[in-house]
Order: structure tokens, then sequence, then C-alpha cells
């Protein structure tokens, strides 16, 4: 079997499992079991494949169909165009997660904002975006995980942020020694009920994604926290999940009454980052 041979082969496989993206996933496990960048595969496309390799696919594409992500069979995710190590201490980042980056990026460009604080940061990909694109900010990382923070301070080295970055355990806003311009926090934001015994939330986490009953029981706590943890007319920027721009709006109301708050949606036009901003 050469390399066309076997990237048909993974691709129909999973696409006969029902696995979304299956032309993308086949082609990640493909290169992933060969070692190869997209363009060395694609230049060399009719090379053959060891046995070796070829059983070593079979075996991926089965764990792939069994439900595990990519990501953890891998051991990597891009994110903001950034390659992270992930394993399952941390979730697998979200591109809709890209969306509470970039506008944490715009306030950056255009106000004084010299401290940041990541809350949950798991593998580090917010945290660690920010201070890639943001050389002048110190960026606080909090996770109440310690092996979360373990996958994250290695992402930190691999990019080269190590001296920008301060990682905390701790739950949530409390480790925070002093106050930041910005707390920016993708906490857990499914609803109990919704949380599936099989298929990829079966693999991550539950402590990154078990929001419990509306899905909104760590946004409350980290409203109720933020009070001193926040310079004036400091920001937070909280993704939350479909539904829930409503009740998010009107708690972060409830605790800070005067602040202004803005709802931005996703590429799906899902309500996905709540901007608020203390006056």
């Amino acid at each position: 079997m050469n390399r066309r041979q076997a990237l048909t082969y993974a691709r129909g496989t999973l696409a006969d499992s029902n696995i979304d993206d299956a032309s993308l996933e086949g082609e990640i496990l493909l290169r992933h079991v060969l070692g190869l960048s997209r363009a060395r595969l694609y230049s060399d496309i009719d090379h053959n494949v060891s046995p070796a390799n070829d059983k070593a696919l079979r075996k991926l594409l089965e764990r792939r169909i069994q439900g595990e992500p990519s990501a953890y069979i891998t051991g990597h995710r891009e994110f903001y165009g950034l390659d992270f190590r992930v394993d399952r201490n941390v979730l697998i980042p979200r591109p809709e997660t890209e969306l509470l980056v970039e506008k944490a990026i715009r306030l950056a460009q255009s106000h004084a904002i010299s401290g940041m604080a990541d809350i949950g940061t798991g593998c580090g990909a917010i945290a660690i975006s920010l201070a890639v694109n943001l050389p002048r900010v110190t960026v606080y990382a909090t996770d109440v995980s310690a092996p979360a923070l373990e996958v994250a301070r290695s992402n930190c080295k691999k990019h080269g942020v190590a001296d920008r970055i301060v990682f905390l355990q701790g739950d949530m806003l409390e480790p925070l020694p002093e106050p930041v311009d910005l707390i920016i926090a993708n906490l857990p934001y499914v609803r109990e009920s919704d949380l599936s015994r099989s298929g990829p939330l079966n693999f991550e986490p539950a402590l990154a994604l078990n929001g419990g009953e509306d899905g909104l029981d760590r946004i409350r706590v980290l409203c109720r926290q933020a009070g001193n943890k926040l310079r004036s007319q400091g920001f937070i920027l909280l993704e939350i999940g479909q539904g829930q721009a409503e009740e998010t709006t009107a708690l972060s109301q409830e605790i800070f009454p005067s602040a202004r708050i803005e709802i931005e949606s996703d590429l799906a036009g899902i309500e996905r980052v709540v901007s608020l901003r203390l006056t």
C-alpha cells in the first residue's frame, strides 16, 4: 500500500463510521504515523507505506472510531496559528475560543492594558496566544489542576514566552497576587444534563466541562471574585455556550450594575463572548 492508498483508506474508514471531517482527520492521523508535514505527504504521495506504519495507522483509526479525539491521539492541536501539546489532563482548544483571543488583543491594542489573567488556563492556549501577540503585556494563568499546569508550562517554553506568563495553581481568581486590567476566561459551561457518556466529552476532563445545572456555576464564582481582582475601567471576557447570553448578561448586571456589556457571536452565529467593562 502506498501513501495515496493509505490516505484513501483512512478517510473512508472514518467516513464509514460517521466521523465529522473524516477527510481532514484521516490525513492528520496518517501524517502523524508517518511523521510528515502536509507538504511532504503530498509531494511524494505514491511512496510505499511500511507494514509497521500500516499497522500503526489501523490502530489509530480504531481509537478514533471508538470516540477518542484526534488531538489526544496525536498529542497536538493547533490554536490561533500555534501548535499546542494536549493530553487528557486538559480540554482540547476549540476554534470558537479564538474569538475570545481576538477580542482580548483588540482591547489591548486600543486601551492601556499591562496585565491580564487567563482563568482556567488548561493547556495554556489562550494565555500563550496572548503573550505571543502582545509582547508588552504580563499574563497570569491560573488553574486548579496541577497536571494541566504542567502541560501549559511545556507549551509556554515551546513558544518562548516563559518570561511573560506567571502560572498559578488555585481556584479561579484566588491566586492572583494583584489586580489586572483584563480577566479572560473559557470556564466550564456545559450543562450537567448535556454531558455525554460517549464521544469526545467522555475523554476530556469533567473538571473542564461541567458548568452545573445551567452551565453557569463557575462563571458566577468568577464574577463574584472579580471585584478586588480587576482594576478601575477593567474588562472581563467570558466564553459562553449556546443560549446562555441572556442569563450571563443578567448575572453580570446584577453584580456589576454600572458595567457596559456587549455580546459577540462566533462564525456559526452563536452568541459566544460576553464582554464586560467596569465604569
